[in-house]
């Protein structure tokens, strides 16, 4: 039986010395072990290094890998934002990070249980979850506390939001991408809740992971980035206390450009649920 067709982002910020194995292992894994139609997109984000030629060598040897490359710094977010827009080509879209964090093996088990739902996100925190190397205590304690804040604003019930591994649906995609508009790391936040608002339906698997070395995250201003966004999100979805707050909203740039973090873009709240 031929599996869906399936189309893999990874968004990419200057990854030039440690991209390249990460893109050959998912384009080797998936020609031996994938049925259906599979496509490899790294979407550059304003690299300054040589990651697009890295991209072009890999795809001389596996057709099925490509790039999108965008010049100006738009953030992961962003990046994401615009690679989804290629969701036609595909029944199935997801993504994962350039660190190679998420093997291919348990990238394609998210794939592999979207069986009566609409996305199904991998998590480093549900018992069954195999972490090779685990966060920093610090970065630990960072991602609990903003689990905490992210299921006080939202009400998910979600253990892992931002674990970078993520499939779902063509037409919930294409339904929601009008609402995205985090161009930062709290993109998932955006992504997640717009489909959740929507009516569509999230599952949630344990996944295999490794915490990777060199990673560009400056923990403290990036959690204040995130916090700062997914208040953003909960605001958008509050649409009387976020008319009060338009006066504001000069502040508003004016702080994310002081934490050098990517402007969030215009954005239209999900619609409801079906």
């Amino acid at each position: 039986m031929t599996a869906p067709s399936l189309l893999l982002l990874i968004p990419a910020y200057n990854e030039e010395l440690r991209l390249e194995p990460v893109l050959r292992d998912y384009a080797r894994y998936f020609h031996d072990h994938y049925r259906g139609r599979f496509q490899l997109v790294v979407v550059l984000n304003g690299c300054t290094d040589n990651t697009l030629g890295v991209v072009q060598r890999v795809a001389a040897d596996y057709p099925a890998v490509s790039a999108l490359d965008f010049p100006e710094p738009i953030g992961k977010g962003g990046a994401l934002i615009e690679g989804l827009k290629l969701a036609p080509l595909a029944d199935l879209i997801g993504y994962v990070d350039a660190d190679g964090a998420t093997p291919p093996r348990a990238f394609h088990e998210l794939a592999q249980h979207m069986d009566g739902v609409d996305c199904v996100i991998g998590s480093r925190w549900l018992p069954g979850a195999v972490l090779h190397v685990e966060q920093s205590g610090r970065r630990r304690f960072a991602s609990r506390a903003f689990h905490l804040i992210v299921q006080i604003l939202f009400r998910m019930n979600l253990q892992d939001t931002q674990c970078g591994a993520k499939v779902m649906r063509r037409e919930a995609i294409q339904a929601v991408h009008s609402s995205l508009c985090i161009a930062d790391m709290a993109f998932d936040i955006n992504l997640l809740y717009s489909l959740h608002r929507a009516g569509y339906r999230i599952r949630e698997i344990p996944t295999e992971w490794t915490d990777q070395i060199g990673s560009k995250v400056t923990l403290a201003r990036t959690s204040l980035v995130m916090f700062l966004s997914a208040l953003r999100i909960w605001l958008i979805y509050s649409p009387r206390i976020y008319r009060l707050l338009r006066p504001l909203r000069p502040l508003e740039g004016w702080v994310y450009r002081k934490l050098r973090a990517p402007q969030p873009r215009p954005a239209s709240p999900a619609q409801s649920p079906r």
